[in-house]
């Protein structure tokens, strides 16, 4: 059975050397730190927290090599990320709209008979805009990759060549955290679904929300902007029926049953998997299981509980 383990952040409290020990993986371990960008060199701790061979992909830098070398390549990416900018900001003033009625129902008052009714109607207007927007952005990102074809450029050969010799030097894979999108778009140009789709994979903070199916990103109180949860766009999928929220303690405001219940009642089917620093849970059979303490749910009365399966 392969095992897909989701971490919470590493920087105050790494144990991603109790979950690689816990699951039993052995041998040296493929990492993909291209979230840290210009730093995803900076290895050395990672590598010293392990106690063990760690192979850096290094996507970060192959990308840039590839953008340097095929500068037509470079530009249709650059188009396809001020598209999906631009889709993503279509899709906000949406969202704001879809909220804020939400809001104004909740406040308005009136008789529970007909008040909840319209609620729920508005909370569903909300799920299917989440829908359509994810739908839209794959949409985006296939028509591209039928267009421009990566994988079958010559500025990607030598690169997915010796990717695809490293992996078989390892049977795992531990995906970093760092900008999630940019760590999303490496992912997909080098084809790491299909050529890793086999390892055990641990992966933590934005790299855990790369796995899912539908990255969300949030912040309650952020510096600027307004604070509402949002659609980003698909994930690689490896992990399903779950949104991964690492960072949530510091991010979600949880002191309002409220805030909660939306959590829950936006996002279903998919469970949230509110990740705590230091905290793993493996996925394996379809179902995501706390291995340690400190991942939580947010229930549908508005309660924040320790993951069950």
């Amino acid at each position: 059975m392969r095992r897909i383990v989701l971490l919470g952040s590493q920087r105050l409290q790494p144990t991603l050397v109790q979950a690689v020990e816990s699951v039993g993986v052995t041998g040296p371990i493929v990492a993909i730190t291209a979230g840290w960008e210009e730093r995803e060199d900076e290895i050395d701790e990672l590598r010293d927290h392990l106690g063990r061979r760690v192979l850096n992909l290094r996507l970060h830098h192959r990308g840039e090599e590839v953008f340097e070398k095929d500068p037509e390549l470079f530009r249709a990416v650059r188009d396809r990320r001020q598209t999906l900018r631009e889709a993503h900001d279509l899709y906000r003033i949406r969202l704001d709209r879809a909220i804020q009625a939400l809001r104004d129902l909740r406040t308005h008052g009136g008789p529970h008979a007909l008040l909840d009714p319209a609620m729920l109607a508005a909370l569903d207007d909300l799920r299917r805009l989440d829908d359509w927007h994810v739908a839209r952005m794959a949409e985006i990102v296939r028509e591209w990759d039928e267009r421009w074809r990566p994988s079958e450029r010559a500025s990607l050969a030598p690169h997915l060549r010796a990717i695809e010799a490293i992996s078989r030097e390892a049977e795992t894979l531990a995906v970093a955290g760092g900008n999630v999108a940019v760590l999303l778009n490496r992912l997909r140009l080098f084809g790491i679904d299909r050529t890793f789709s086999r390892h055990t994979v641990f992966a933590w903070s934005a790299g855990a929300m790369t796995l899912t199916e539908r990255i969300v990103v949030y912040h309650d109180d952020p510096p600027f902007g307004r604070g509402n949860p949002e659609v980003l766009r698909p994930g690689l999928g490896f992990v399903g029926g779950v949104v991964a929220l690492p960072h949530w303690h510091r991010r979600i405001r949880t002191d309002h049953v409220n805030r909660v219940r939306l959590w829950h009642h936006r996002f279903r089917p998919l469970r949230c998997a509110a990740l705590d620093d230091g905290s793993w849970a493996v996925f394996g059979d379809g179902v995501l299981r706390a291995v340690s303490n400190g991942v939580r749910t947010f229930t549908e009365d508005g309660r924040v509980e320790d993951l069950v399966p």
